[in-house]
């Protein structure tokens, strides 16, 4: 599950400390989205899971208590920070580790 404590807000970003651990600004953006696309995975499969436990083929009285339950779950999730906003932060807090294919195919020559 994404953090809580990450600012849910528009925040400003300095592009020359995005781009300080990678040399380049793009390299630093792929690394980050990457970042994010694995955080907005995970959290769908959360959430997916969780809303599959009321997975009802039955209609009854209950349901509507049911809805409501989902309804809040599916609040909770939209109320996290998003998945991008959580990447940047740990990308420059030295959270995030990467490298280049390259010099992964040469050490292993």
């Amino acid at each position: 599950m994404i953090k809580q404590n990450v600012s849910p807000s528009i925040v400003t970003r300095d592009n020359d400390k995005l781009a300080e651990p990678t040399g380049n600004v793009y390299e630093s953006v792929a690394v980050i989205a990457r970042r994010a696309r694995e955080l907005s995975m995970r959290n769908k499969e959360e959430l997916n899971n969780k809303l599959a436990e009321f997975a009802s083929t039955v209609d009854n009285l209950e349901e509507v208590f049911e809805n409501r339950e989902q309804i809040e779950i599916s609040r909770f999730y939209e109320r996290l920070p998003k998945p991008a906003s959580v990447a940047i932060d740990e990308f420059l807090a030295g959270k995030l580790f990467h490298r280049y294919r390259d010099e992964e195919e040469n050490t292993q020559d």
